[in-house]
């Protein structure tokens, strides 16, 4: 009886035991295949913003300013006036510039025979001196402009490289700008990021 008896409990203990350990590697496995899938989970940390398109046409910010605005067919004319004016090399170089881009139709109503005359050879200095107006050093989005101008009370002069100050200020969200002589220009597409910069788009050729 007694060794029936022991017989039982050892059986017991034994299928206690066996128990034990399968529920112990359910456990690690599914410790394990948890931790395989957080370890897999895609991260966006390096996921890229994505630009807006401009003139029909993708903007990579992989490319530079010159090579990005020759896709867009709003900006033809600006294209045109960069070569003209001798300044491809220095918007294709490392930079960084922050470019107002107006767009053809802003070149077609300045007053007419304006772009004309630019674009004489005898003009250049003066073609540069209106592109250039149009340059801020640095690599500024439209948070960076938005924060020098709560900065500033209200307003930000943005230092151009042709070395005259643009006044920025917020207008209902949107960013204008007004130039020198007083004119007015409203960004309609902002944050195009490139390789060497930032181009903002415009409406209204800005004058120095």
């Amino acid at each position: 009886m007694q060794t029936k008896l022991l017989a039982t409990a050892l059986v017991a203990t034994c299928a206690l035991a066996a128990c034990a350990t399968g529920d112990g590697n359910m456990k690690s496995g599914i410790s394990s295949a948890s931790m395989s899938n957080d370890m897999s989970m895609p991260s966006d940390s390096g996921m890229s913003m994505q630009n807006p398109m401009v003139g029909g046409a993708a903007m990579s910010p992989s490319t530079n300013i010159v090579e990005n605005a020759m896709n867009s067919r709003d900006h033809t004319t600006l294209v045109a006036a960069v070569k003209a004016a001798g300044l491809v090399d220095t918007l294709m170089g490392p930079g960084p510039f922050t470019v107002f881009a107006p767009t053809n139709a802003d070149f077609d109503a300045l007053p007419a025979g304006t772009v004309d005359k630019l674009m004489k050879p005898g003009m250049k200095a003066d073609l540069a001196k209106v592109l250039t107006y149009h340059v801020v050093s640095g690599n500024l989005d439209s948070k960076a402009i938005a924060a020098q101008i709560e900065a500033g009370g209200g307003k930000a002069m943005l230092r151009t490289v042709q070395g005259e100050d643009l006044s920025a200020r917020m207008d209902g969200g949107k960013l204008v700008l007004t130039d020198a002589k007083g004119g007015q220009s409203t960004v309609t597409i902002a944050d195009v990021r490139q390789s060497n910069g930032m181009i903002h788009v415009i409406d209204k050729v800005l004058m120095p």
